[in-house]
């Protein structure tokens, strides 16, 4: 069985509710209130053990929401790491309006973490590596300095654990920057900012990702392009796969489930277009339901079979 951490620096309580239809001013009834714990790092984990794997979870909580976040993992089965901080943990909402189908989501910022407090995160990391992986996902909150994912990952590459980094603005510019990185996963728009220009077609997505390999920042560079589809760089040259066809409810999660699926069959030895599309399924799968309910097993195995043949 694969053993991973996720690091989690901005991690959500994160809420949902069925509205008939959003009106302003008006007090709206809601039905079907889920609570599950969010984040992108918790979101990894949460799918890569709903994959057969097991994942321990780092994250900053504190405040009056804190325990409930502690209380959330533990009810998912999650595996937990917490480092404690004076701040609130902050709450997201998404809000699906059954008239139309369309997804409402409100997400705050989060707490200002000291310095102690992120460094308390490093010391934490320092002790339980070595895994099988480390996931480096979601933003900083404020107070971190935006190389800490730089920082996090010479600390697992010390203890010879392949580093994942998920993110995005200047945490995942920097991260790259320091490169060694096993698998990075920008979307098309966190690729452009890294470039500096609009992207649009896929061999010129295909071309920039490509530099990140060529300059050893990182092995792998996968590309998620939405309903579009993705693209994978590797010493190889680079892939395009297209998204299924299928009617999208949410986006809560879909980019933590590409990475969970895509790390999960890296770590049991898949290569790596088998663990691309692996991944590409697992992210499709994501948004067939509002909510957050993140990918099911059972739609990332009906869809793998429809995008891989298999």
């Amino acid at each position: 069985m694969p053993r991973i951490a996720t690091l989690t620096m901005n991690p959500t309580i994160d809420v949902s509710y069925d509205v008939a239809r959003v009106q302003h001013t008006h007090k709206m009834r809601t039905t079907n209130e889920q609570y599950a714990p969010g984040g992108g790092g918790i979101n990894v984990a949460r799918v890569f053990k709903r994959l057969g794997g097991e994942a321990l979870n780092f994250y900053l909580a504190g405040g009056a929401t804190g325990p409930t976040l502690e209380r959330l993992l533990s009810e998912f089965g999650l595996g937990c790491c917490r480092i404690p901080i004076a701040g609130t943990t902050r709450i997201a909402s998404a809000v699906h309006e059954l008239e139309t189908g369309k997804e409402y989501r409100f997400t705050p910022s989060g707490p200002t973490i000291k310095e102690s407090e992120w460094q308390d995160c490093l010391d934490s990391l320092s002790a339980a590596l070595p895994l099988d992986a480390l996931v480096l996902s979601g933003s900083l909150p404020s107070g971190v300095p935006a190389d800490f994912y730089a920082r996090a990952a010479a600390v697992a590459r010390e203890s010879g654990t392949p580093v994942v980094l998920d993110s995005s603005g200047d945490a995942l510019a920097a991260g790259l920057e320091a490169g060694g990185l096993l698998l990075v996963k920008p979307s098309q728009g966190e690729l452009a900012a890294l470039v500096g220009r609009e992207l649009e077609g896929i061999e010129e997505i295909g071309v920039e990702a490509m530099r990140f390999v060529e300059a050893g920042k990182a092995r792998l560079v996968a590309v998620t392009l939405g309903h579009r589809g993705a693209v994978l760089a590797r010493a190889e040259g680079p892939s395009f796969l297209p998204a299924p066809e299928i009617e999208a409810k949410s986006a809560v999660g879909a980019g933590d489930s590409f990475v969970a699926a895509m790390v999960h069959a890296l770590a049991n030895g898949r290569d790596e277009l088998e663990a691309f599309c692996f991944g590409m399924a697992a992210g499709s799968a994501a948004v067939l339901s509002p909510g957050t309910g993140l990918a099911d097993p059972e739609d990332i195995q009906r869809l793998h079979a429809q995008i891989c043949g298999g």
